[in-house]
């Protein structure tokens, strides 16, 4: 092989590194029990976060957005904040520590001390940040959406999920649900934890159909309240 030729293939290959999402010792997902009897669940993976408190049978809140490291340091471009939405849009920072299978992250709300729940796992193609591209008919024919500033995406760990509808743009947030899942043999089945649009729904389980190719996930079936579902996933880069 020429020299050239080696030299642009390695020009190729590290543009696409540099667009992968970085791993992290910190993926994965991280849970926080308050006093109170509420869940703080943490979720990160594909340089996104998902922060969600819940109780027992009410959802609380939810926070998330892109974030990136810099040695003990994250920091955090805010999407969306169902709490103070003047945050979106802002970049928050935290000093991070791993002790002893604990996160310790000390930011503008305090110090918070989260216990390791799972890690992405290789048993799993469906760990990471995905977003829903599509939809199809009764016939298979899928109807591709248009990319904008409103989206719909899904961050799951090695046994955790969550979802969210949002539009940093105008600062909407049009809802969440998650949980935990798993994944085999073509089912995938999702537990609800909390869902912001209906508490009743929590700890209800939902199984569809699934296959996943390279980037691209397919499940079908039927949602929360019935209705088919027939949707096209892309993994976000």
């Amino acid at each position: 092989m020429h020299l050239r030729m080696i030299s642009g293939l390695l020009l190729v290959v590290g543009a696409l590194l540099a667009l992968a999402p970085v791993k992290t010792d910190l993926d994965g997902a991280w849970r926080l029990a308050e006093p109170s009897g509420r869940t703080v669940m943490l979720t990160l993976i594909d340089n996104y976060l998902m922060q969600t408190t819940y109780e027992p049978t009410q959802f609380v809140s939810t926070r998330g957005g892109a974030w990136e490291r810099n040695g003990n340091t994250l920091s955090l471009k805010v999407e969306f904040d169902t709490q103070d939405t003047s945050r979106v849009g802002q970049t928050e920072t935290y000093q991070v520590a791993l002790r002893n299978g604990q996160l310790v992250m000390n930011g503008p709300g305090g110090t918070r001390t989260f216990t390791r729940v799972d890690e992405p796992s290789g048993q799993t193609p469906l760990a990471g940040l995905w977003r829903i591209t599509g939809r199809a008919n009764d016939a298979g024919q899928v109807t591709t959406m248009q990319r904008g500033p409103r989206k719909t995406i899904k961050l799951l760990t090695g046994s955790r999920f969550q979802w969210a509808a949002i539009n940093p743009q105008t600062k909407l947030f049009a809802g969440t649900g998650g949980g935990t899942y798993s994944f085999k043999d073509g089912k995938y089945t999702e537990t609800i934890d909390f869902f912001s649009r209906d508490n009743s729904r929590v700890g209800r389980s939902l199984t569809f159909n699934a296959d996943v190719n390279g980037n691209e996930w397919r499940h079908s079936g039927q949602s929360s309240t019935g209705g088919p579902v027939n949707e096209v996933w892309t993994r976000e880069k």
